[in-house]
């Protein structure tokens, strides 16, 4: 075994789903969390604002984010090796994607570019689609231990 396979930081490929949905809920929640605290401290028109990210975080979900998850979810099933490295729940796209999605959403709150109190709106779209996608990792990564747990249960 060479030295780069000794130091992979490898997770049996039936938990890298939960993974997965860890690091879409952790994402998802933040956004959440720093949008509708936002909301807290302007709430002008709080309702428009809420119906606002409601809508256009189910419409980011229904258009791309379910989409996204599920290219995910199957390129997770179909990884042919038993304990990939842990952090292949993403592929180098979503990673370039992420850091990009991150640093914009740091560079506008750092320069200001949008107010604090449209930020939120911004913040709270983009946390629902994460947070719904995290549901997804999570109900096909139970199913799969189930599936799993199944099958051991009936070769014993």
């Amino acid at each position: 075994m060479d030295l780069l396979q000794t130091l992979k930081p490898s997770i049996p490929k039936r938990y890298l789903l939960l993974v997965a949905a860890l690091v879409w809920t952790f994402a998802g929640g933040m956004l959440l969390l720093k949008g509708i605290s936002l909301f807290f401290k302007y709430p002008e028109f709080l309702v428009l604002k809420i119906s606002i990210s409601a809508f256009g975080g189910g419409l980011f979900y229904l258009l791309l984010f379910s989409k996204i998850s599920n290219k995910h979810i199957k390129r997770i099933l179909n990884i042919k090796i038993d304990r990939p490295c842990f952090f292949s729940f993403f592929n180098v796209r979503s990673y370039v994607l992420m850091s990009i999605m991150i640093s914009s959403g740091i560079l506008l709150k750092k320069f200001g570019v949008i107010a604090p109190e449209y930020l939120a709106i911004v913040d709270v779209t983009m946390g629902i689609p994460l947070f719904l996608s995290a549901f997804r990792f999570y109900t096909h990564g139970f199913a799969n231990l189930k599936a799993i747990s199944k099958v051991n249960s009936n070769i014993d």
